[in-house]
């Protein structure tokens, strides 16, 4: 039975030009369906969201400029929490799938791979 299930991604931007922010998106999305072998009538919607010093452009148009024209998308400024990563580019994106939690893969690129352990102590 198929299950809403989300899968995080999360890069870094060059600078802040729309064809850096650009690239960066769409190489975060192919790995992210790649690496979890999603078919695009399988996505229920994807958010993704920038760091406030990355308006450029929108992230979302890497999504449709790879074919994602029905799919629903949204962008929005992350919490500026001071010592967060700049010019980070997340994305959450929700499938519908058969696979579990565990079973999906996370992507981090490029200096966002330190995000997923950032500000956990032990």
């Amino acid at each position: 039975m198929n299950k809403s299930r989300g899968i995080r991604g999360a890069t870094t931007s060059k600078d802040n030009t729309k064809n850096s922010i650009i690239e960066a998106t769409k190489e975060l999305l192919e790995q992210m369906i790649n690496s979890n072998f999603i078919d695009l009538e399988d996505i229920s919607f994807a958010i993704f969201t920038t760091t406030k010093d990355l308006n450029a452009e929108f992230p979302a148009l890497a999504a449709r400029l790879l074919g994602w024209e029905d799919i629903a998308l949204m962008c929005a400024h992350e919490i500026d929490v001071p010592g967060a990563q700049k010019l980070c580019i997340r994305i959450l994106l929700t499938i519908n799938t058969e696979k579990t939690q565990k079973e999906l893969v996370n992507i981090y690129l490029r200096d966002a791979v330190n995000l997923k352990s950032r500000g956990i102590t032990e």
